[in-house]
């Protein structure tokens, strides 16, 4: 078994022990991963959108 492969397991493991060990925490660290996204996502439309009609 190659690291990157091991790492990945490792990983995944982590995840699952989070969400099973804390699952109000987990569930508010994608909330917030979410908005993070949407929002980075608007700012890029913002930006384009000032670069093309300013």
């Amino acid at each position: 078994m190659n690291a990157k492969k091991l790492a990945g397991l490792v990983g995944i493991a982590l995840v699952l022990f989070f969400v099973i060990a804390q699952p109000n925490q987990a569930a508010g660290l994608v909330g917030n991963i979410v908005d993070f996204l949407r929002s980075s996502a608007e700012s890029v439309v913002s930006f384009v959108s000032n670069v093309f009609n300013g």
